[in-house]
């Protein structure tokens, strides 16, 4: 009879427990979803933040950009005449 009533215990604990963590579920899996969120947005928010800077909504800002000095190299290349053969 221990025996017996030993097993119906364990299996009224396991389908307890089934029931249980089907119902949590969903709050589980929503508060796992909600922190990676906030873990990347954290993390895009570092990149962001050194990308750009606060300016006030609407003001046109023009940057300049610096003068390169792009000196093209005079020694272009072999020149090849050819004539064309028909």
């Amino acid at each position: 009879m221990k025996l017996l009533q030993t097993i119906l215990i364990i299996l009224l604990i396991f389908f307890g427990l089934r029931i249980l963590f089907r119902l949590a579920a969903p709050y589980l899996m929503r508060y796992i979803a909600k922190k990676a969120g906030e873990r990347f947005q954290n993390m895009a928010g570092g990149f962001k933040n050194q990308n750009t800077q606060t300016k006030p909504e609407g003001e046109i800002v023009i940057e300049k950009i610096p003068n390169q000095d792009r000196t093209s190299n005079k020694k272009v290349g072999e020149y090849i005449d050819y004539e064309e053969i028909e």
